[in-house]
C-alpha cells in the first residue's frame, strides 16, 4: 500500500527539481528494478530519433565481468590518439554523472535533467525501469554530442538488455560465468547466447573469453557475424623485456599485427588483449605508441583500485565467483602481509562460490549488512564461509571499518569488495573522514 510519501514520489518534478529529486521520481514510477525486453525502450527511442547514431561508430560490450576495464582500455587508447569519446556504463559508484561521459568527464546535472525531462515528456504512457532511463539518457546525450566514438557497457545480458536497441558497428564479449541465473539460465551455454545477442550481421564481433561455449559461435556465424577470438585469432603473453630494463612487459600478436613491450596494464590484462583487437580490426590506423600509452595509463574506480595507503586499502566490486578468482590471484602479490576481507554482498548471489575463491588468500574475514533493498546481512554471508577462521559481523560500514583499524597492524592489507554497493558505501565513507 502506498504511503502518502510514495505518492508524492510519482509526482512529475518541476522543471527546477534537482537530479537527486529526478532520480527518486525515477524509482518509482516502474513496479521492478530490473525487466528485460526491448518493447518499451525501443518505442520511446523511436519517438525521440534514438535508435540511429549514425554521426558515430558504436562499440557495444557485453560479458560477465571485465566489460567496465575493457570499456576504459578502449577510451583511453581513443583519447590518447586525438578521437572524441562517450561512454555510457553502469552501474554507478557514488554519483549517477559517472554513467555518461564525455571524453573520459562525467556528464554535469543540467545535461542529465535534460535528457531526463525530455524523456519523460516522450514516454508518455509506457513505462520505463530506471536502467531503460539511464541508457536513454546516454543515448540522448550522445545524439547531441556526436562523438566519434561511443562505448556502450551491456547491463545485464545482452540480448534484451537495454543498450541493444543500438546496432552495433562492433561488438565484444569480454568473459562468460554463472551470474544472474534467474534472468540468464544456469549453464554457460545459455549465458553465452543471452550475451551474443548483441552481434549483428556482417560486423565484427570480438571475443575475449577463452573457454568461448559453443552458443556464441554458433549464433555468431547463424547470423554471420564476423568472430574474431582469443587463442584463434589473437594472443598474447607476458614477457620479460630487455629493452625496457628487465621489467615485465607483454606482447600482442594476430595474423595482421604485433605489438610488442607493452607495459603491463592496472586492469586485467585479458581485457586489455581484448580491447587491442578491437582496435587492430576496427581502427587499424592507431598507433603503437598510442595504444601502448592508453593500455597503460587506463584505470577504473572500483576495479582493485588502492584508496587508502595507511592503512593500506584496496577496493574491488568482485561480486561473482569468476571476479573473486580474478581477486585472488591479485591478492597473492600481497603475501606474506595479513590480509583482511571487508565483505558485502547482494541477495541472490552465489557467496558460498565466492567466498570459497578466496578463503587460501584472506586471514581475517569480516562481514557487512548492505541497507538496500537487495542487500543480504551479515549473518548470512558469514554461514556461507566453509573455513575455520571466525568472522566478524556488523550492520554498518562505519561499525565494521572502526573495528578493522583498532586492530590494524602497519604491514596489514584490507581488501573491501563484494558488491558495488560495498565499494560505494566505503567511499562515502572516507568522504565524510
Amino acid at each position: 500500500m502506498k504511503t502518502d510519501n510514495d505518492t508524492q514520489l510519482t509526482v512529475k518534478p518541476a522543471k527546477d527539481a534537482s537530479l537527486s529529486q529526478w532520480l527518486d521520481y525515477l524509482l518509482s514510477i516502474h513496479p521492478t528494478e530490473i525487466d528485460m525486453g526491448l518493447t518499451r525502450v525501443t518505442a520511446v527511442a523511436e519517438r525521440l530519433s534514438l535508435l540511429s547514431l549514425a554521426d558515430s561508430k558504436v562499440i557495444t560490450v557485453a560479458g560477465t565481468n571485465g566489460k567496465g576495464t575493457t570499456c576504459a582500455m578502449l577510451e583511453a587508447v581513443f583519447l590518447q590518439a586525438g578521437k572524441t569519446v562517450g561512454v555510457y556504463s553502469s552501474p554507478h559508484l557514488v554519483n549517477f554523472n559517472e554513467r555518461v561521459r564525455l571524453n573520459h568527464i562525467d556528464v554535469t546535472d543540467a545535461q542529465i535533467i535534460e535528457a531526463f525531462s525530455v524523456i519523460e515528456h516522450a514516454r508518455s504512457e509506457i513505462s520505463l525501469s530506471f536502467f531503460e532511463f539511464a541508457t536513454l539518457t546516454g543515448l540522448y546525450i550522445f545524439k547531441l554530442a556526436k562523438p566519434e566514438i561511443i562505448l556502450l557497457e551491456v547491463g545485464l545480458g545482452g540480448r534484451l538488455d537495454a543498450t541493444n536497441i543500438i546496432d552495433a558497428d562492433v561488438s565484444v564479449i569480454t568473459s562468460i560465468d554463472i551470474d544472474h541465473q534467474e534472468y540468464l539460465g544456469d549453464t554457460r551455454d545459455l549465458v553465452g547466447r543471452e550475451k551474443a545477442g548483441v552481434f549483428r550481421t556482417e560486423c565484427l564481433a570480438v571475443i575475449g573469453e577463452p573457454d568461448c561455449p559453443n552458443s556464441i559461435t554458433e549464433y555468431a556465424q547463424a547470423i554471420n557475424a564476423y568472430a574474431y577470438s582469443v587463442n584463434k585469432d589473437f594472443s598474447y603473453v607476458i614477457a620479460n623485456d630487455t629493452s625496457t630494463d628487465n621489467r615485465s612487459t607483454w606482447h600482442y600478436s594476430s595474423a595482421n599485427r604485433s605489438i610488442e613491450a607493452i607495459p603491463l596494464p592496472r586492469l586485467p590484462l585479458a581485457n586489455a588483449a581484448t580491447a587491442i583487437a578491437v582496435i587492430e580490426q576496427a581502427f587499424p590506423q592507431l598507433s603503437d605508441n598510442d595504444i601502448k600509452q592508453g593500455i597503460a595509463n587506463a584505470s577504473l574506480s572500483g576495479r582493485f583500485e588502492q584508496v587508502l595507503e595507511q592503512p593500506k586499502v584496496w577496493v574491488d566490486v568482485a561480486h561473482n565467483p569468476h571476479a573473486a578468482k580474478y581477486l585472488a590471484t591479485q591478492l597473492q602479490g600481497f603475501k606474506p602481509a595479513r590480509i583482511i576481507a571487508l565483505c558485502g554482498m547482494l541477495k541472490g548471489k552465489d557467496a558460498a562460490a565466492v567466498l570459497k575463491e578466496l578463503e587460501d588468500s584472506i586471514d581475517e574475514w569480516n562481514f557487512v549488512s548492505l541497507p538496500v533493498d537487495r542487500g543480504n546481512d551479515a549473518k548470512t554471508l558469514a554461514k556461507e564461509l566453509n573455513t575455520s577462521l571466525s568472522a566478524s559481523q556488523f550492520d554498518s560500514m562505519d561499525l565494521a571499518w572502526r573495528s578493522i583499524k583498532s586492530n590494524i597492524n602497519a604491514d596489514d592489507v584490507v581488501i573491501v569488495f563484494g558488491s558495488f554497493y560495498t565499494v560505494a558505501a566505503f567511499s562515502e565513507l572516507l568522504k565524510k573522514g
